[in-house]
């Protein structure tokens, strides 16, 4: 504590009223934490994953009708969560995790974001990737990201290309959205895609169930955003201070954490 410059360890209020305050600073943080990885040449840029989870709320579920209506029925229930829905998981009442993540041998966070559940994943992708490190040249996502603005938007302002599935085509269907298909379906653009396998999916996996954040541990959108985003960052200097003093990635976080 004396290291910190504390004198006393602080109370659970303090921590608290902290944990309201300090989400946006954690993001900048993780970010300019995923910099220094490639900065130091750590991690290679080249192909970058983005995802998100669903992290059920703490607490009794609020349901739809109640929502809309206005009204809580019982105590107990985290009014700042909404309803989101996954193809795994199915409908879950709570909040989202965004990830940007590495490929390679090292796999690590390079960004991330922290949402209520209902919030659309293409919506965060233009804040999640705006500092995201130079050299990304590939960034693969999943069909929630197919959104025609942001093709544009990681050409434009990162000039990097987005490749993830495209839906359906039409017989008005523009030869942009042809090209993209065909890039998709090619094999470069297929080895590019399967990178989400293997980095950013098991990643959000691994720090779910290192840090027990599902369900979070207390409710409230700004106490959830800080708790979650804060793993995520210590996630990052677990990982840096192993890569400095063992030179080679830690398997075993957990052991690290001491759980």
């Amino acid at each position: 504590m004396k290291a910190c410059g504390l004198t006393s360890l602080p109370d659970r209020r303090t921590f608290d009223r902290r944990l309201s305050t300090i989400s946006a600073d954690i993001k900048e943080r993780i970010t300019a934490m995923g910099n220094m990885f490639v900065k130091e040449r750590l991690v290679d840029p080249y192909i970058v994953t983005i995802d998100s989870t669903l992290l059920r709320a703490r607490g009794h579920l609020w349901h739809k009708s109640s929502i809309t209506k206005g009204v809580v029925p019982r105590s107990g229930i985290d009014t700042d969560a909404r309803w989101g829905f996954s193809h795994t998981k199915g409908w879950i009442f709570g909040y989202k995790l965004h990830i940007t993540s590495s490929t390679g041998s090292l796999i690590i966070p390079l960004s991330a974001d922290f949402t209520q559940a209902d919030v659309q994943d293409n919506q965060i992708y233009p804040t999640i990737t705006s500092s995201l490190p130079q050299g990304v040249r590939y960034m693969a996502a999943d069909s929630g990201y197919d959104d025609h603005k942001l093709y544009d938007l990681s050409i434009d302002r990162g000039g990097f290309e987005l490749v993830c599935p495209v839906s359906e085509i039409y017989n008005h269907t523009s030869s942009d959205r042809l090209q993209l298909i065909e890039f998709y379906e090619s094999e470069l653009g297929q080895v590019i895609y399967s990178w989400r396998g293997i980095s950013v999916e098991p990643l959000i996996e691994h720090i779910k169930d290192v840090f027990k954040i599902d369900p979070l541990p207390l409710g409230g959108y700004q106490k959830a955003a800080g708790i979650i985003l804060l793993s995520v960052l210590l996630y990052q200097i677990i990982v840096y201070y192993n890569c400095k003093t063992r030179k080679e990635h830690p398997k075993v976080i957990k052991h690290m954490l001491g759980s």
